[in-house]
């Protein structure tokens, strides 16, 4: 592409990147193309970018989540909305049960919830849960799943679980935040140049720079058809037929032997070898009367018949007949 400017690189700031956060610049960019790489970017890791989370779980004797539990500080409602904050990453791709035994008294954290599975990561451990204030045991089963977005929890709920299985909401993504600004750059040759810095926040689940990594894959992925366009790949829509022209072509393609003709108009027809409702329409009345033994009963006679058809002499059938083999 002459005179287009097209990225060179892409500087990370190292200083303030870690696992859950990190700020990109691209540049240089020609003037307009930072907003639109900006926002495609930011609205892709927002909306499409897959994760983990917690689908459902069951708290032996609680049939539901408005009940309150004897010995613990939380009603069940208040676990629940917990729970759904716990960040974690699943090692495995199938969805993980884990069966977990609280004694208490004891302040359960996020990093609890797992029960040494070394399929399930937390990734904000210390979060806290729940507090069980009593010497009491709890017995808990934790359903964790992949997913992309959000997830009701009707959509969560498996028709072999228990009854009393509680589906949650389900947040799968682990974009936190996605940020972008737009400058002027000051120096070079053109003058209208930008550059587009990007803060990118996710839940240690998935770095910043594969997060963008990946939402730019699945942009280039989705624009690469149109990159491919040629004329001959364009497939043309089915041409939609006028259902008026679909009846009028029905009616010329019929026999003249349907239109139940006196015997001297019928004979004339044939004389003249005009088998088709087809080849008569296209005759003018004037060149009809002038075939042997035509006359003007005849005529009107067949100006009724084609009448009643919706049809008359003299049409020109071809937008009737085209595309017909």
């Amino acid at each position: 592409m002459p005179n287009f400017q097209i990225p060179d690189k892409i500087k990370v700031d190292r200083d303030s990147y870690s696992d859950s956060y990190g700020k990109f610049t691209i540049e240089p960019l020609e003037r307009g193309f930072g907003t639109t790489l900006g926002n495609s970017l930011r609205r892709i890791m927002l909306s499409a970018i897959p994760g983990c989370a917690i689908t459902a779980l069951r708290i032996e004797g609680v049939l539901h989540e408005f009940s309150a539990i004897e010995g613990i500080l939380e009603d069940v409602t208040s676990i629940i909305l917990n729970l759904k904050q716990v960040k974690l990453d699943l090692l495995d791709s199938k969805p993980v049960k884990v069966n977990i035994k609280f004694q208490g008294p004891k302040e359960v954290k996020a990093k609890d919830l797992n029960a040494d599975n070394p399929n399930v990561k937390i990734m904000n451990p210390g979060f806290h849960i729940m507090n069980i204030q009593e010497e009491k045991e709890i017995n808990m089963t934790i359903w964790f799943g992949r997913g992309r977005g959000y997830s009701p929890a009707e959509k969560n709920r498996t028709p072999d679980a228990p009854v009393d299985t509680i589906p949650v909401d389900s947040i799968f993504s682990p974009i936190l935040k996605v940020k972008f600004d737009v400058e002027k750059l000051q120096s070079g040759v053109k003058e209208d140049l930008e550059r587009l810095m990007i803060e990118v926040h996710t839940d240690s689940s998935m770095t910043p720079d594969n997060a963008l990594s990946y939402a730019a894959d699945m942009m280039v992925n989705h624009l690469k058809p149109f990159s491919e366009l040629k004329s001959k790949n364009i497939i043309e829509p089915e041409e939609q037929i006028d259902e008026e022209i679909l009846r009028v072509r029905k009616q010329l393609q019929r026999s003249i032997d349907e239109l139940e003709l006196s015997v001297r108009s019928y004979n004339c027809l044939q004389a003249a070898d005009i088998r088709t409702i087809s080849d008569l329409v296209v005759k003018e009345e004037q060149e009809m009367l002038r075939y042997k033994n035509f006359g003007r009963k005849s005529l009107n006679e067949l100006v009724a018949k084609l009448d009643d058809l919706g049809l008359r002499f003299g049409m020109d059938i071809t937008p009737f007949m085209k595309d017909i083999k």
